[in-house]
């Protein structure tokens, strides 16, 4: 089957069965948060950041049982997220910059290496379908801006208005002051990266996001750059980053996780090594670290995984054929 005819079989009928029932795609869940590392699971297995990747790991993981690879299930699981509007911080529904304007971000990889990535494009809701086309149909890795935009709809993506009212009327009250500062674990929404593993043991990731509210037109942060919002070694493992994408772009991250696995470390200690890292990077320049979060999110290719934050309030989601669970993620500052 082709992709694109496995994508609107799996997609549209996941897309439609949460939007229509509403039902609890996370009932398999055990009551309370748990913290510390996930055991290792028999593949397929998904993970996500944010509560909201409870929903979509279990598509992907569903996805992956009927016989989709990592990356058509890490899509399709995300673009559940891309397509919501009441999500706040990807996709359809984003916050915008301090100009009005929903601009986008996201990057995708696979177990191979291959990689695309699309910043600050307008009017696209599915960008990390985006970044795939640009993966799979260009000699480049990264569109941005108005090239990317024009690049969408030579491949026949909608055009689409970004920004929902709730978003509007919150950039119009925003404006009456005009004061910026990050807002940690902000409704504890914010960048969805999520990773897959396959049953024949391939890797794949995706990140996307709506990026920072307010920021300056034009800001980039770390979910489109692969290496620092993600990044996937098919032999190794997979890792993504959430919160300040300045601090994750500071010591590239994702690809610091993962090489933290090739040298032993579980996915667990990497990620709290990259934490710990950026954190050294806070002492250094005497900058306070209160007001930022940052968190990452790591899986192995045996189906191990982590999950570790600067700070209390990350917390990250695991499907697997276990069932599905949100987690607590230990934090530096958790005392």
């Amino acid at each position: 089957m082709k992709r694109s005819d496995f994508l609107k079989t799996l997609g549209l009928g996941a897309l439609g069965t949460l939007f229509a029932s509403g039902r609890a795609l996370g009932a398999q869940r055990s009551g309370s948060m748990p913290k510390g590392n996930f055991k290792g699971a028999r593949a397929p297995i998904s993970i996500g950041t944010w509560p909201f990747a409870e929903h979509t790991t279990r598509a992907s993981l569903e996805a992956m049982q009927k016989g989709a690879n990592a990356l058509d299930a890490v899509e399709l699981g995300v673009k559940i997220c891309e397509a919501d509007p009441r999500e706040r911080s990807v996709g359809l529904g984003g916050r915008p910059d301090r100009d009005g304007r929903v601009t986008l971000d996201a990057c995708i990889m696979d177990h191979l290496g291959n990689i695309g990535a699309v910043a600050a494009c307008e009017q696209v809701v599915h960008v990390s379908s985006l970044a795939r086309a640009v993966m799979e149909h260009t000699p480049h890795v990264m569109l941005v801006g108005d090239g990317a935009t024009q690049f969408a709809r030579e491949q026949g993506f909608p055009m689409q208005n970004l920004l929902v009212p709730d978003s509007e009327a919150e950039w119009k009250k925003w404006l009456e002051k005009s004061e910026y500062k990050a807002i940690p674990n902000i409704e504890n929404h914010d960048t969805i990266g999520q990773l897959t593993l396959d049953a024949q043991g391939r890797l794949a990731g995706c990140c996307t996001t709506s990026g920072m509210a307010f920021k300056m037109h034009g800001r980039v942060g770390d979910s489109p750059i692969i290496g620092a919002g993600l990044y996937v070694d098919g032999e190794v493992g997979a890792a993504t980053a959430t919160g300040q994408g300045e601090e994750v772009i500071r010591t590239v991250g994702s690809f610091r996780v993962v090489a933290a696995m090739k040298s032993g470390k579980s996915p667990q200690q990497a990620c709290e090594d990259a934490v710990h890292e950026i954190h050294k990077f806070f002492v250094r320049r005497g900058k306070p670290w209160a007001d930022t979060q940052i968190g990452f999110i790591a899986m192995d290719v045996q189906g191990y995984v982590g999950g570790y934050a600067l700070r209390p309030g990350f917390s990250y989601a695991v499907a697997s054929v276990d069932g599905v669970q949100v987690l607590r993620a230990e934090s530096l500052f958790d005392a």
